[in-house]
C-alpha cells in the first residue's frame, strides 16, 4: 500500500535568517536579505548585490561543530540539517533512513583558492583541499557529521536540484523503501558562479524585482534547507506530528536551450500539470503558488505564460520569495519548500517584494502584500533550472 510522505520538521539558513523561526520572522516583516557581499571575495562586491548569509566560515563552523576548513556549502548544509534532524536523530533506531542532498557548487570556494595559488607558483601543499570539489563530497561530509546512515545520495540538476531531492525522497517513502528521509540541498556563493551568471548578463545590479515589467535580472544567493519526511510508522516511533504532506510532484524537460526556458514555458507547464495529476487535484484547488520567479526576462515570461496555461483565468495568489533570499541555486527548491510548508502551517501568503508594474505578456500579477489568517490547503512550489530541468512540488494540509 502506498505510504504518504509527511513533512514533520524543517531546517534552513539563508540571507534572511539562520533558522526556520528567524527566516519566518523576516518574511513576516518584509525584510529582504539582498545586499553587497561582506564575505565573498570578489571584484564585484560593491556592484552586484547578493543574498549572502551573514557569517564568516569560522562562525558557521562554530554553529554546528564542523571544521572551518570545510567548503562553505558543506557548512551551510550542516547547519540546516542540524536544525531539521536533531529532534529525531536519537529516536530513529531500527527505521530505514535516507539522506537526499542537492548542490551545484560543491567545494568550489576551496578550489578557487587552490587554483589561485597554483597558478601563481605551482604550489601543491593545499591540494588536499580540492578533494571536496565535487558535489557528492558535500553530501558525504554532512551525512557523516550528522550521523545520518542508510541510503545517502546527491542530486545536481541545476536550480531544480533540491526540489528533485525532495521528490525522490517522497517517492522512496511512498514505495515502502524508507521510513524517514532528510531531503533538501545547499549552495554557497562563489566567484565562479557570480562571474558565470554575470557573463550570461542576467544579474540585476539592484535588488531584484521578480515578475515586474521592468525587471533586470536575478540576484544570486546562498543557503541550505531540508525537510524531514516520515511515514506513519516513523511518526509514531519518533513522536512526530505532520505539518503537511508531499502530495504531488513532477519533473519535465522541454530541451529548448542550455540556459533558457522555452518562450511559451512548455517544460514549466508540463511539470505543474504532472504535479497536479500526481496529487489528484484540479488547478482550482491550489491556494498559493511559490513561483520560481528569478527576475530574469526569460524565466518570468515563460513561467508566467505556463501558469496562465495551467490555471487559465483563475490564477491563484502567487509570489516569488527570491526577492527575499536571492536565487540560492541548488538550494532554491528546498528553501522554497520550507516556505511552502510555513505557508500551510501558519496560513500565510508571502509577498513579491519591490513589484510595481504588471508584465505586458502575462495577464496576472503576483501578490505584493503579506496575507495572513488564511486556510492554505495546497501549495504549488516551482523550481526550474538550466538545461530545461523543470520540477514542481505540491504540499497539502492534513485532514
Amino acid at each position: 500500500m502506498k505510504q504518504a510522505a509527511r513533512v514533520v520538521h524543517t531546517g534552513i539558513i539563508t540571507a534572511i535568517g539562520k533558522t526556520t523561526a528567524s527566516c519566518m520572522e523576516a518574511l513576516l516583516a518584509g525584510r529582504s536579505g539582498i545586499g553587497y557581499a561582506a564575505h565573498l571575495q570578489t571584484r564585484w562586491r560593491d556592484e552586484l548585490p547578493v543574498g549572502e548569509v551573514g557569517a564568516a566560515n569560522a562562525e558557521l563552523a562554530a554553529m554546528t561543530g564542523a571544521p572551518q576548513t570545510w567548503p562553505r556549502t558543506a557548512l551551510l548544509s550542516a547547519i540546516a540539517v542540524q536544525e531539521a534532524w536533531t529532534p529525531f536523530r536519537d529516536s530513529v533506531k531500527g527505521l530505514r533512513t535516507g539522506f537526499f542532498s542537492a548542490n551545484t557548487v560543491g567545494g568550489m570556494d576551496l578550489t578557487e583558492k587552490f587554483y589561485e595559488s597554483f597558478i601563481q607558483d605551482r604550489a601543491t601543499e593545499q591540494i588536499e583541499s580540492i578533494v571536496t570539489h565535487e558535489c557528492g563530497a558535500i553530501t558525504e561530509l554532512v551525512a557523516r557529521h550528522s550521523g545520518i546512515g542508510g541510503f545517502v545520495t546527491t542530486i545536481s540538476t541545476a536550480c531544480s536540484s533540491s526540489a528533485n531531492s525532495i521528490m525522490m525522497a517522497a517517492q522512496m517513502i511512498e514505495a515502502g523503501m524508507l521510513d524517514v528521509a532528510v531531503a533538501g540541498g545547499a549552495d554557497s556563493l562563489s566567484r565562479f558562479t557570480l562571474n558565470g551568471f554575470n557573463t550570461l548578463m542576467i544579474l540585476d545590479r539592484q535588488p531584484c524585482r521578480p515578475f515586474d515589467q521592468d525587471r533586470q535580472g536575478l540576484n544570486l544567493g546562498e543557503g541550505a534547507a531540508y525537510l524531514v519526511l516520515m511515514n506513519e510508522k516513523a511518526m509514531r516511533q519518533c513522536g512526530a506530528a505532520a505539518i503537511c504532506t508531499v502530495s504531488g510532484y513532477a519533473n519535465a524537460n522541454d530541451a529548448y536551450h542550455q540556459t533558457a526556458s522555452s518562450p511559451e514555458g512548455t517544460g514549466n507547464m508540463l511539470a505543474m500539470q504532472g504535479a497536479l495529476a500526481q496529487a489528484g487535484l484540479s488547478p482550482e484547488a491550489v491556494d498559493y503558488i511559490n513561483l520560481h520567479g528569478t527576475g530574469t526576462a526569460n524565466n518570468d515570461s515563460s513561467e508566467g505564460k505556463a501558469v496562465s496555461a495551467v490555471f487559465a483565468a483563475k490564477v491563484p495568489p502567487a509570489s516569488s520569495t527570491k526577492a527575499f533570499t536571492g536565487h540560492t541555486l541548488g538550494a532554491a527548491g528546498a528553501v522554497e519548500a520550507v516556505f511552502s510548508t510555513l505557508s500551510i502551517r501558519d496560513g500565510i501568503i508571502f509577498p513579491s517584494l519591490r513589484w510595481e508594474n504588471r508584465m505586458e505578456d502575462v495577464p496576472w500579477q503576483p501578490v505584493t502584500e503579506l496575507r495572513a489568517g488564511l486556510d492554505i490547503r495546497h501549495v504549488l512550489s516551482n523550481s526550474f533550472g538550466f538545461g530545461g530541468n523543470c520540477s514542481s512540488l505540491i504540499f497539502s494540509k492534513q485532514g
